[in-house]
């Protein structure tokens, strides 16, 4: 099991690799870390924030794929009806786009650092887009 620490702005998380759930998706995923970006707040899924990748592509289909994720489960949206994306939900979530409803690959489970998801969502929401930083745990 692949466990990974995930950096946004000030809060750290510790989170699970859905190996045996989403494997395609992890695999592809694990290429590229560390991998660096900027998360932003969700405009359609409630609460949840996000991260926008327009036209990049992971090799991988459906798998695993939810549009109701818990806190902390984290989506990889291939892509399709909208652009791709991570979606990364801090509370009541429901996974859209101006399309409609949408359904992505639930790939990583924050199993650590879960009571601070409610203050970074209200940091992205209220500072702006905060970096976010995926790293293989040491």
């Amino acid at each position: 099991m692949t466990t990974l620490r995930i950096t946004v702005g000030p809060y750290i998380y510790t989170a699970r690799m859905e190996e045996a759930d989403a494997p395609q998706t992890c695999a592809e995923f694990k290429k590229l870390l560390p991998y660096r970006q900027k998360i932003i707040h969700a405009r359609w899924s409630g609460e949840a924030c996000w991260i926008p990748l327009g036209d990049f592509k992971l090799d991988v289909g459906y798998e695993n794929h939810t549009s109701h994720p818990a806190p902390g489960e984290v989506l990889f949206y291939p892509g399709g009806f909208s652009e791709t994306e991570i979606l990364f939900p801090y509370g009541a979530c429901c996974f859209s786009s101006k399309l409609g409803q949408l359904a992505g690959n639930h790939f990583l489970t924050v199993t650590s650092g879960n009571e601070h998801l409610k203050e970074m969502g209200r940091t992205v929401l209220w500072q702006g887009a905060q970096d976010i930083i995926f790293e293989v745990a040491e």
